[in-house]
């Protein structure tokens, strides 16, 4: 399963809900890659620490493809293991950021996904974080996918945005990967006893949108397990956030 976790709004816990539920598919017995394609870098901060300026990373796997002289490597060639079984990573770059136009320009949208394409028999589930818009790549995240998970944080503005991101997935299903389906909305940050998070769920929900009945909590716990590089699973497992994403995890992999 390749998922891509995306919203064209930041700070709505997209690298925490990749890493965190890649981990729990790992402590499961899974064979699991974690692609960081933000140039923010936070899924790979995230997982590897002080140590996360990593090379090769996604930044030069995309950058020998505006090189007509090199011989291409395989995107296999770019994965590092993590001190977690079974969890390997693709680290990413500040570099992403100076060669998204170039990509742009050479048309090279299809090569992440025929790269990753490749690499199906290794894993069985993969995690795309993408950066907080829709461009280069986050649409060669879109087409490399299979399901796409949307991280939703309860607001008027986040709301309204996700309207323009459900067209821009439509758009990509439509002209590049009709495959692509939209595996649901995951309410983040959630606040049961607050009255506006709860309408607006009810909401879209009343829309027909498909917001998943698993919620996520706003909790503290989520900057200690940035702070020591440890998703949930590892640093508390019997914590109530933990056991939301463990209840994440089973609804979109049943």
């Amino acid at each position: 399963m390749r998922r891509v976790i995306f919203n064209q709004k930041g700070g709505v816990g997209k690298s925490s809900i990749a890493v965190n539920l890649a981990a729990i598919a790992a402590s499961r017995g899974r064979r699991v890659l974690v692609v960081d394609l933000d140039a923010q870098c936070n899924a790979t901060q995230y997982l590897l620490g002080e140590i996360a300026e990593l090379e090769p990373n996604i930044g030069q796997f995309f950058a020998q493809t505006l090189s007509f002289k090199l011989k291409e490597k395989p995107l296999s060639d770019y994965i590092h293991g993590t001190r977690f079984s079974g969890l390997d990573l693709i680290p990413s770059n500040p570099e992403l950021m100076e060669i998204e136009q170039l990509l742009e320009s050479k048309h090279k949208i299809y090569k992440f996904s025929a790269a990753l394409q490749a690499l199906q028999q290794n894993y069985d589930e993969v995690y795309i974080d993408t950066p907080p818009a829709f461009n280069f790549y986050t649409l060669s995240a879109l087409i490399a996918a299979q399901t796409c998970l949307i991280p939703f944080d309860c607001d008027a503005f986040s709301r309204r945005a996700l309207y323009s991101l459900l067209d821009n997935i439509a758009e990509t299903q439509r002209d590049h990967n009709p495959d692509l389906r939209v595996e649901g909305i995951v309410v983040n940050q959630f606040q049961p006893r607050a009255s506006l998070p709860q309408r607006l769920v009810d909401a879209l929900r009343e829309e027909g949108q498909p917001v998943l009945k698993s919620t996520l909590s706003s909790s503290v716990i989520m900057r200690e397990s940035h702070e020591k590089s440890l998703p949930l699973v590892h640093l508390s497992p019997k914590h109530k956030l933990c056991e939301e994403y463990a209840a994440l995890y089973d609804e979109i992999t049943v």
